[in-house]
């Protein structure tokens, strides 16, 4: 585990996926992240690259040739190098290679800059064109928040607060790809509970929130975190069956629609970056 800290938190990851496993606050001792319980789902924060959702068939064609990833891309599955910046940051990174340049002919390398400032962390995904065409990619994030944020509380105990939001709109997943079918949920007071069986039939995908900051809290006492993220047109708000964990999910991509034509030029929310350009957004979680 490779730890950062400072007098407010501690936080770890793992070269794995350049992975955030833990955030704890040393006033209290909390652990914010999901324990990542296998028996439900074995992932902490995983980073969503070159995709975000799946492919139609998980097949995309390029340049009149047909590549196949799975969802959610290759990225979380491979080592990371990693740099410390301070004792406050560290920069994993991923190039690309052979065995990449089989499923996504690309050249790039694709960085998580982790960042901690008093008692909040910044993820900064930064993506650096190589080659010599242009680059098309998507990219997100996954981490899990444990919930309740505390024992001797219940999942329905929780609210997400919504800071601009008084009602959300979200596209329902078919096989893994955005269905036609919508559903509104009007907020109280801009607060959803949760609630498992919202989860059921997988992930409340969104397509333009007005919100920037979701609040994760108990209602039953003070612990809470704010998640704030901005330029991110996609969001996705997940959790395994019956898991006491929920994701908050910021994306610059999506899933497949059911009626895509599998060209990746004509993928929504696909990103395209021209040769020797970085790309940057960053989301961050404060802790309370």
């Amino acid at each position: 585990m490779i730890i950062l800290e400072n007098d407010e938190l501690t936080v770890g990851f793992v070269t794995k996926g350049a992975e955030l496993r833990s955030i704890k606050s040393k006033k209290t001792g909390t652990e914010y992240m999901w324990k990542g319980d296998p028996a439900y789902w074995g992932k902490f924060s995983p980073v969503l690259f070159p995709i975000v959702g799946g492919l139609k068939d998980d097949t995309y064609i390029y340049d009149n040739k047909e590549y196949h990833l799975p969802r959610h891309g290759f990225a979380r599955d491979h080592e990371f190098e990693f740099q410390q910046i301070s004792s406050g940051e560290v920069l994993f990174t991923l190039s690309h290679s052979d065995e990449t340049l089989k499923v996504y002919p690309f050249e790039f390398t694709l960085g998580l800059r982790y960042k901690l400032s008093g008692a909040a962390l910044a993820c900064s995904y930064e993506v650096l064109n190589k080659g010599k065409t242009d680059l098309l990619f998507s990219v997100g994030g996954h981490p899990a928040f444990a919930a309740p944020l505390a024992s001797g509380t219940d999942y329905e105990q929780v609210i997400i607060g919504f800071d601009n939001d008084e009602s959300i709109t979200y596209h329902k997943i078919e096989d893994n790809l955005i269905s036609d079918q919508t559903e509104t949920i009007y907020l109280e007071q801009n607060q959803l509970t949760l609630k498992h069986s919202l989860f059921y039939d997988d992930a409340l995908v969104f397509k333009g929130l007005k919100s920037n900051t979701l609040s994760l809290r108990n209602t039953e006492n003070e612990h809470r975190l704010d998640f704030h993220f901005e330029d991110f047109p996609f969001f996705g708000i997940w959790a395994a069956k019956d898991a006491d964990f929920v994701c908050l999910e910021p994306w610059c991509g999506i899933a497949d629609g059911i009626h895509h034509n599998q060209q990746l030029a004509d993928k929504e929310g696909i990103n395209l970056l021209q040769p020797a350009q970085t790309w940057k957004r960053t989301w961050q979680v404060t802790i309370y």
